[in-house]
């Protein structure tokens, strides 16, 4: 069968999943625009699908999705949404003479920085907002265990800040990065605090923070993104090491303070530095709750994401390229094995 090109572009996507203007972080510095590009070369005589996740996060403070475009062999080739999740879904036949899709998307962000003393009281979230982040999800529940762990945490706190603050506290004091877990872990939060394990990586760690928060009726949620560039901070740990970013996957956390908007926490990165620059620890705990750097890019906010089509049930997140194939899921963490790379490259703005 010839191959077939598909080439798209679709801007203003990302406006499509934008956040009501009232629930605004603080962005400060200058604009920096990447292009990252995914590339899958599938399975080939078999019929498959693949998902793949475009930035589709939209805060005109300092996250603003561009153009998705794509080539490839697929029959059908579409840029949709499910949830809060946008990707690009591609379906193949089995006819086609190679099973490849090359996904690029552009994207401008900037550092994230909440000043904490002056609050703004103009800002506020909508009950139903409100109602959809302090929600449980498969693997977050709010109540039980976790919602006892969380008060504890906060014990008398009486303000949402100080809860805020006081749990961001407890998950770097009390968890561990682990290095062996499987890409950036899975985000089974009972679990974690039933066993007592309380390591992981960033999926772990900071879906930990989420449901602490949420338990207590703080709202709060998980951003799934990638890194792209290297810390113009001096955090080795906490950047891209090159272009081809394709193990660069990273879960950042946000909290929403009555005044302040959606502020950034991040202690999974905090146990990051703690073991890879110890010396450099006690700066990144305080600089990692209220700010964010922008050397990363969001995906999107979404707990378990429906892929349209897809022959399993809903996944806890979308923030690596999925796929199945002859009726096989493929592994999303064995990029070599499916096989993806992604790449990312700074471009003008």
């Amino acid at each position: 069968m010839m191959r077939r090109e598909f080439i798209a572009a679709m801007a203003g996507f990302g406006a499509a999943l934008s956040l009501p203007v009232s629930a605004r972080a603080s962005g400060v510095g200058a604009w920096r625009r990447y292009e990252v590009t995914t590339h899958l070369s599938l399975p080939k005589g078999q019929a498959g699908q693949a998902w793949v996740p475009v930035p589709s996060l939209d805060d005109p403070l300092w996250s603003r999705p561009g153009d998705t475009r794509w080539t490839g062999s697929a029959g059908e080739v579409s840029l949709l949404r499910s949830g809060d999740a946008g990707m690009v879904h591609a379906v193949w036949t089995g006819d086609e003479a190679e099973a490849v899709l090359e996904v690029t998307s552009e994207i401008t962000t900037r550092d994230r920085s909440v000043d904490l003393t002056m609050p703004a009281q103009a800002l506020a979230l909508s009950p139903a907002e409100r109602a959809h982040h302090t929600a449980p999800t498969a693997l977050i529940p709010t109540d039980g265990i976790v919602a006892e762990t969380a008060e504890a945490a906060v014990g008398r706190a009486q303000s949402d800040l100080e809860k805020a603050r006081r749990l961001y506290d407890w998950v770097v004091a009390e968890t561990e990065r682990n290095p062996e877990t499987r890409g950036c872990g899975l985000g089974d939060v009972a679990s974690m605090l039933q066993m007592g394990d309380l390591t992981g990586k960033c999926a772990d760690l900071n879906a930990l923070y989420v449901g602490l928060a949420r338990s207590v009726d703080l709202p709060a949620r998980d951003l799934y993104g990638i890194r792209v560039a290297p810390s113009d901070r001096g955090y080795h740990s906490l950047g891209a090491k090159d272009t081809n970013i394709t193990g660069a996957q990273h879960c950042r956390a946000d909290v929403w303070l009555e005044g302040f908007g959606w502020v950034p926490a991040d202690p999974a990165d905090v146990r990051k530095v703690a073991l890879q620059e110890p010396e450099k620890q006690p700066d990144a705990e305080a600089m990692l709750f209220g700010a964010a750097e922008g050397n990363w890019i969001a995906y999107n906010a979404a707990h378990d994401v429906v892929l349209p089509g897809a022959g399993f049930g809903p996944v806890p997140f979308l923030m690596y390229p999925m796929a199945e194939f002859g009726g096989r899921r493929l592994d999303e963490l064995d990029p070599e094995g499916f096989a993806y790379t992604i790449t990312a490259r700074e471009m003008p703005v």
